[in-house]
């Protein structure tokens, strides 16, 4: 009995880990990369919620291929910012500029310029289904 249950309790253990490591690697916290969640609040439509986060990009870093449950609007506050859109040809976008996204749209993002970048990310998504859905 008591090899059950040590031997249901490493499962415990290792299935939270590895949820750990797989959310932690979806939110984007990679090196190089910082997710700030800035809040979340449902919205009047049930079942969906909106999201705004605080992305990071230390310079030459890249948010790799991914899509969402729903729409991202995106506002660069700083530095110059390459974005790939699947079906679209490359953007750059310097503070101050906006790009929209539509659901499930393979994207993906990186710091082009000297420094620092960062952008405001709001997304209008699914309740319950994971925020970032990585591609290969």
């Amino acid at each position: 009995m008591n090899k059950i249950k040590n031997s249901l309790a490493m499962t415990l253990v290792l299935t939270v880990l590895t949820t750990l490591i797989i959310c932690g690697s979806a939110l984007g916290q990679q090196p190089g990369i910082k997710r700030t969640e800035l809040q979340r609040y449902d919205l009047s439509h049930p079942g969906w919620e909106a999201i705004q986060v605080r992305i990071d990009f230390a310079p030459g870093t890249s948010f790799a291929r991914h899509k969402h449950p729903g729409e991202e609007m995106i506002y660069v506050l700083e530095g110059t910012l390459e974005y790939q859109v699947e079906g679209k040809p490359p953007v750059k976008l310097k503070a101050g500029e906006t790009l929209f996204i539509p659901a499930g749209t393979i994207h993906s993002a990186r710091n082009v310029g000297s420094g620092n970048g960062a952008e405001l990310a709001t997304y209008i998504v699914e309740k319950g289904k994971p925020l970032v859905d990585l591609v290969k």
